[in-house]
């Protein structure tokens, strides 16, 4: 069992920060405890940041919202949140794979950091774990993940205007 190894610290980034979350709805119990606890982790190490919530129906739909995103608004970062758990067939590996491709094109095309907190677990007992336990919580590491990559974008902008 890992436990997060992102320390939480509070960030003074100058301007307000935007953080854009996306959340999916399906499996909505795990990925609302995941969308609750990156909240409250970017308000306290973020709190002067506005932190945009978008629900989609599900993890196959996280991209297009991020691209939208990154298109349309003044972002600096996205978190995309969602839980998928694994049947009896390989389309949970298949829509993970996608979801997990499109978010790093995104992240790389538009220069704009994109969080993959979208989860594969084998089972309801590891989303419980990672989205709703205290020891090991993906929200948390999604806020603090976010947190930090605005402070590295606002140090590669002054650096290379």
């Amino acid at each position: 069992m890992s436990t997060s190894s992102l320390p939480r610290r509070p960030r003074a980034l100058g301007p307000r920060q935007n953080v854009s979350l996306i959340a999916s709805l399906y499996n909505d119990e795990f990925v609302s405890g995941l969308l609750a606890s990156a909240q409250n982790e970017l308000s306290a190490i973020l709190p002067n940041s506005t932190l945009p919530v978008f629900r989609v129906p599900g993890a196959y739909e996280i991209p297009v919202c991020a691209q939208y995103i990154a298109k349309n608004t003044d972002a600096d970062v996205i978190v995309a949140l969602g839980v998928i758990i694994r049947g009896q067939t390989a389309h949970a590996d298949l829509i993970a794979q996608s979801v997990s491709d499109a978010l790093q094109r995104i992240a790389t095309e538009n220069i704009l950091p994109v969080i993959n907190e979208v989860l594969l677990v084998d089972n309801m007992e590891q989303a419980r774990e990672r989205c709703l336990g205290s020891e090991i919580n993906r929200g948390v590491e999604a806020a603090r993940a976010a947190a930090g990559m605005a402070e590295m974008f606002v140090k590669l902008k002054k650096a290379f205007p």
